[in-house]
């Protein structure tokens, strides 16, 4: 059981952190000299916005109106007019057509006249591809940012101080730059892509209780949603102007909803309570990579009991149950359990949060195969697959297949197994990246079947 706890940990979800020296392992991994293509998605799935107008008109005002810090912004901002885009720097090749996909739904869905322009023109949004080292030299914490105002990396490095770099003092949205970095996975750069283009024109907070957009620092939906597109679309609609305040939008916000999101006007439900200080504060000391392990532990436990005691039955109590999980695999795996079963448990419970069940899914089918159960886990894997092909996670969707062939390997089904680890592999180049990553995470799942430990694969 410890054994599993620290494989969890060192990288099913697709961390960051480096694998450890698995060469025996990767040998039982089965993965050929020649990896097959890279696979990527394709059309689309998706899901309209399942919440009240009058919910999501609470949500856009949140969304709109203040900043991650809690902040607020005095007036709405957009963009007046058509949008351009330009991307500068050493870009990977996977970028141009995930930006070009992009853009499109961009258009189509939401409505916005955006396009891409030659990296020589003078563009409204200007995407500099920078290496990671480079970029959390200047911003440590960032996986990519977006920034007001500046037109290069330079010019944002000469003026972090300049007050034209600040969101509160913005009326209009006339020049953007989005940094992010070109050296990471396929999945990375597109993720980043989608956040920080969303933002650059879009809302500029995060909300931990939203179950069915990327504007949710959990990070579990990593493409816009139906609710993010309706989110975007609401912000361009033609009654709105950057320089209208929170008052004067939401009085807007009614007649705008039911023209673009019919379907949400008989829904009763009421806006979700708003997120306390407290809770988000712990959650983010848990999610915290340079905090110690048991602060962190201890903050989950905080947020857990935070949660519980405001009788959120929604995703924040979910999340902060599934980062409980996820810091106990090292030091307590029975609490670990525990804490995915309920997590996955309110998560099946509620709408748009099929992609929140499936990573716990993935915690609880690397349980059912360290303990042997092939049967158990290939029903597990089998019941998300489709949730996270719909959301486009190739990392997740590349792992959970790699426990599916290690299941059915345990049942002896060995042609079976090889085709499905081969699927694998083609996803797992889009959503780890490099050769030596993809090799990495195959040795790892390997060792958590019985037959990587015992020495019986081959």
């Amino acid at each position: 059981m410890q054994r599993l706890a620290a494989l969890c940990l060192a990288g099913l979800l697709a961390a960051c952190a480096p694998a450890p020296d698995l060469d025996v392992a990767e040998r039982r991994a089965n993965i050929p000299a020649a990896l097959p293509p890279m696979k990527t998605f394709a059309t689309p799935q998706v899901t309209p916005a399942q919440r009240s107008n009058r919910a999501i008109a609470s949500d856009f005002l949140d969304l709109t109106f203040e900043l991650e810090s809690g902040r607020a912004l005095p007036v709405l901002t957009r963009f007046e007019g058509p949008i351009t885009l330009r991307v500068v720097g050493d870009q990977p090749s996977s970028l141009q057509p995930d930006l070009t996909r992009l853009l499109e739904r961009i258009r189509r869905e939401a409505g916005i006249t955006i396009s891409q322009v030659p990296s020589t023109q003078s563009a409204s949004i200007t995407v500099q591809v920078l290496t990671r080292r480079e970029l959390q030299r200047a911003v440590p914490q960032a996986a990519c940012f977006v920034v007001p105002n500046v037109t290069s990396w330079d010019e944002f490095r000469r003026n972090r101080r300049d007050p034209r770099l600040d969101w509160t003092l913005l009326k209009t949205r006339k020049q953007m730059s989005i940094f992010l970095p070109g050296d990471v996975s396929p999945q990375e750069v597109r993720d980043c892509l989608h956040e920080e283009i969303a933002q650059a024109i879009g809302p500029l907070n995060d909300l931990y209780r939203l179950p069915d957009s990327v504007f949710n620092d959990d990070n579990f939906h990593t493409v816009l949603t139906g609710f993010d597109m309706l989110i975007l679309r609401t912000v361009y609609a033609p009654e709105l102007r950057s320089g209208m305040t929170r008052e004067q939008v939401a009085a807007r916000l009614p007649a705008i909803l039911g023209r673009y999101n019919p379907r949400g006007r008989n829904r009763g439900l009421p806006p979700a309570e708003k997120t306390s200080r407290d809770w988000i504060n712990a959650i983010e000391t848990a999610l915290g990579p340079r905090t110690p392990a048991g602060r962190r532990r201890g903050a989950a436990q905080e947020a857990v009991r935070i949660a519980s005691e405001a009788g959120w039955g929604d995703t924040r109590y979910a999340f902060s149950l599934f980062a409980l999980g996820r810091l106990s695999l090292g030091t307590n795996p029975e609490i670990a359990l525990a804490s995915f079963l309920q997590s996955g448990t309110i998560y099946a419970a509620g709408p748009d949060m099929d992609i929140q069940g499936a990573h716990v899914a993935m915690q609880l089918a690397a349980f059912a195969l360290s303990a042997g159960q092939a049967e158990t886990t290939l029903g597990i894997v089998n019941a998300n697959l489709p949730a996270v092909a719909d959301a486009e996670n190739a990392a997740l969707l590349a792992t959970l297949l790699l426990v599916k062939a290690e299941a059915l390997e345990l049942q002896g089904k060995r042609q079976e197994a090889e085709t499905v680890r081969l699927d694998s592999l083609g996803w797992a180049q889009y959503g780890f990246g490099s050769e030596d990553e993809v090799r990495q995470r195959a040795a790892e799942i390997s060792t958590l079947s019985p037959r990587g430990r015992d020495g019986s694969g081959t």
